[in-house]
């Protein structure tokens, strides 16, 4: 199954969950969300193997119409609505290249080109991400965002976060490098609703016409 964008809505409510609000380190705080999101994502997954192998999947497939599912999956997407446009405006020149080249990746070029149009309909994220993070870096380092404000320059230059200059060279991940997974009831739900989700898209991408 290719990635799904699906599954930003409950990886963000974990983030914000109040169950970490009382853990006033930084770090500490993100090991604990990772340690959520890790426990979230396991159960979740064990739904997907059980749908699979069991073969239930297969008879639900033969009652699903894209008058049914699109629904479904539109609204997702409109949830994601107040999260990503306002970032979105916040650097238009970046943002507005980045969708543009989003649209482009995943809806036209597999249908225009007869070689390779799986990879850029399941990979259409990770080559935009890529393109618009060279072209803000060009931005940054040729002085466009010099003489403008703190806010913009936040938002806009690749050199703020300091997420480049601090990760290490070499790093090869590891099954719990962040502890043990922690379960929670209502984020496991909510991560399971969001991996049927993304089955229906799958669904609506590859098997129906």
């Amino acid at each position: 199954m290719g990635g799904s964008y699906t599954f930003v809505a409950p990886t963000i409510s974990i983030i914000l969950a109040g169950r970490y609000d009382n853990e006033t380190d930084p770090h500490e705080k993100f090991l604990r969300t990772m340690r959520g999101t890790q426990g979230a994502l396991i159960i979740a997954s064990t739904i997907q193997i059980i749908l699979g192998f069991s073969g239930l999947w297969r008879n639900v497939v033969k009652l699903l119409s894209p008058l049914s599912a699109v629904p479904l999956v539109s609204l997702v997407g409109f949830g994601l609505y107040e999260l990503g446009f306002p970032a979105v405006a916040k650097c238009v020149e970046i943002g507005l290249p980045e969708l543009i080249l989003m649209v482009a990746f995943s809806q036209y070029l597999p249908h225009v080109l007869h070689s390779g149009k799986g990879v850029f309909g399941r990979f259409s994220v990770l080559f935009t991400v890529s393109i618009v993070w060279l072209y803000a870096y060009i931005l940054t380092i040729s002085g466009a965002y010099k003489n403008v404000k703190l806010k913009t320059q936040a938002h806009c230059r690749v050199d703020r976060s300091g997420l480049i200059g601090g990760a290490p060279w070499i790093s090869v991940p590891y099954p719990f490098q962040w502890g043990a997974p922690t379960f929670d009831a209502g984020e496991c739900f909510a991560m399971m609703m969001t991996s049927f989700i993304a089955i229906v898209e799958v669904c609506l991408q590859y098997y129906l016409p």
